[in-house]
């Protein structure tokens, strides 16, 4: 009785051993991956693939794939199929190292999740361009102090100049007003010559 008693503890033993070992077995298990851990290779791939032991669910599953510069290049939804789950990733992917955090939903509802790096020798694509800021403008008068700025005319007009023309008083002068004077004086005499030699009631 007592071998009999000591072979069924071991049988239910090995039972339960067997069991456990297969509810732990249960949980999809990361099998292989495209890019590998650790590889490098000449560019970013397109999309990041990953093989499990079973088909996982699409409910929980999520894939990041951290670019070297720290942005998420991952584009849309992953894709199950079968085994896989491939995420396709987009935009521009420098080189250097890049971080793959995965998260999947095995078939008995657990997650399983991860993380592995590989590096690109190469570069896709182009960054894109940032937009540069325009610089501030010149505070005005009327910002820094509250008053109105003056208006300045932008093209002033020139001053009016005036011709002095010729001055009077000069020897010029003096000079041809006593020739007019000695003109008109012998215009006078000589009427009156004329008159005199013709006598009285020419």
């Amino acid at each position: 009785m007592r071998i009999a008693r000591l072979l069924a503890g071991l049988l239910a033993a090995g039972v339960l051993v067997i069991g456990g070992g297969t509810g732990a077995q249960a949980h999809d298990v990361l099998v292989s991956s495209d890019p590998r851990p650790g590889s490098v290779v000449e560019r970013a791939p397109e999309a990041i693939t990953l093989t499990f032991s079973a088909p996982a669910l699409a409910m929980g599953t999520k894939i990041v794939v951290r670019t070297p510069d720290g942005r998420d290049a991952a584009d849309g939804a992953p894709e199950l199929v079968d085994s896989t789950i491939r995420q396709p990733v987009a935009g521009y992917l420098p080189a250097g190292e890049y971080t793959v955090e995965w998260r999947a939903t095995s078939a008995d509802g657990h997650p399983v999740d991860g993380t592995f790096t590989f590096s690109a020798a190469g570069a896709v694509g182009e960054p894109e361009p940032t937009a540069t800021p325009s610089p501030d403008p010149e505070p005005t008068a009327e910002a820094t102090t509250g008053q109105p700025s003056p208006q300045v005319d932008p093209t002033p007009s020139a001053l009016p100049t005036i011709d002095p023309g010729p001055r009077s008083g000069g020897p010029a002068t003096f000079v041809i007003g006593g020739l007019f004077v000695v003109l008109a004086a012998g215009v006078v005499a000589v009427l009156v010559s004329a008159r005199r030699s013709r006598g009285p009631g020419a």
